[in-house]
């Protein structure tokens, strides 16, 4: 495994990051699709043993129930000192008066609750999950910065909004002197590339690591078109982001498909080599649910596409709706 520095920071990671999103409660009616905790153990364990040490996960992944298996195999299996545990704020946890949302009240709520379910004294990555229009970017940021000074967080990160936004909180952060943000979490893949307009460019120029969420469509650019699974067939979340682009999209799922028959290897080792040759891009975030999608991401390391390659891989796409941000 190779560990890179997380963007301006000192800070090593893994550039696989497995993300927890898979691992919960098919009850919670969150997704029903995700593995209990026993199936969800196994993976996390085969991500150590693989050198992994980057964890990405949410308060409002199974409503808890993903911080809590996560935490457990990792205070059971890791050496804290040596991962990167990060979780995430903004969605609502419950139908009730700030249940959710970026308030000064919500964020110093809802991190105690997330250490309590992981079970540690500290994350090293909070991430703001989405952008809140009812709160004022003032708030949230120094709420967030007390978070940082109080030990219950060691960086700060952001995920899915406009560049404008993403620019108007690290300005508010600087001038106001607090605590800015180092990472943002976006949604990165062959189908979808809209981030390459604003965002990537931004992240560039400040230094920001880009840890892109789907970096294989939800499995799309990873298997035949007609080809399905049990998560393919449930989570709506997926239909909605690339159902309505079918026809433009399978023109490129082909093109990694003839690339990774070309060069003798897995699809997802075309998939994340395109990504992983942007500069900005540190982590892609694998949703693996078994260990070899954890074996074949990492394997992607070591795969390098030709400046051909990569043309033939961009040049069927075209511009997509924002999808995400709000």
């Amino acid at each position: 495994m190779d560990y890179v520095k997380f963007g301006n920071t000192g800070m090593d990671i893994s550039q696989i990051c497995l993300g927890a999103m898979g691992f919960g409660d098919p009850n919670s009616g969150f997704h029903n699709w995700v593995l209990e905790e026993e199936e969800s153990r196994k993976v996390i364990k085969s991500a150590l043993d693989l050198g992994i040490n980057f964890f990405d996960t949410a308060n409002i992944y199974s409503y808890g129930a993903s911080e809590s298996i996560l935490g457990k195999a990792l205070n059971e299996y890791a050496n804290r000192d040596e991962i990167v545990v990060a979780t995430k704020v903004h969605q609502k946890m419950r139908q009730a008066p700030n249940g959710g949302g970026l308030s000064r009240k919500a964020i110093l709520s809802e991190i105690d609750h997330s250490l309590k379910r992981l079970d540690m004294d500290y994350v090293d990555l909070y991430i703001i999950h989405r952008w809140d229009y009812n709160t004022p970017i003032e708030e949230t940021m120094e709420a967030l910065h007390d978070v940082v000074k109080s030990g219950k967080a060691r960086y700060i990160g952001a995920s899915a909004m406009f560049a404008w936004q993403f620019a108007k909180a690290q300005s508010t952060a600087e001038k106001l002197g607090l605590t800015k943000f180092v990472s943002m979490q976006n949604h990165l893949n062959l189908l979808y590339r809209e981030e390459e307009r604003e965002m990537l460019p931004l992240c560039a120029d400040q230094k920001i690591a880009v840890t892109p969420y789907s970096p294989l469509a939800s499995g799309r650019l990873t298997r035949d078109w007609s080809a399905t699974t049990k998560r393919f067939e449930t989570d709506q979340v997926a239909k909605h982001k690339y159902d309505t682009t079918e026809a433009q999209d399978r023109v490129i799922v082909e093109r990694v498909a003839a690339i990774a028959k070309k060069y003798g290897v897995e699809r997802v080792q075309v998939a994340l080599a395109w990504l992983l040759q942007k500069d900005q891009v540190v982590a892609p975030i694998i949703g693996a649910t078994k260990e070899s999608h954890l074996i074949s991401a990492i394997s992607a390391l070591d795969f390098k596409l030709s400046a051909e390659d990569i043309l033939t891989l961009e040049e069927p796409y075209i511009p997509h709706h924002i999808m995400g941000h709000n």
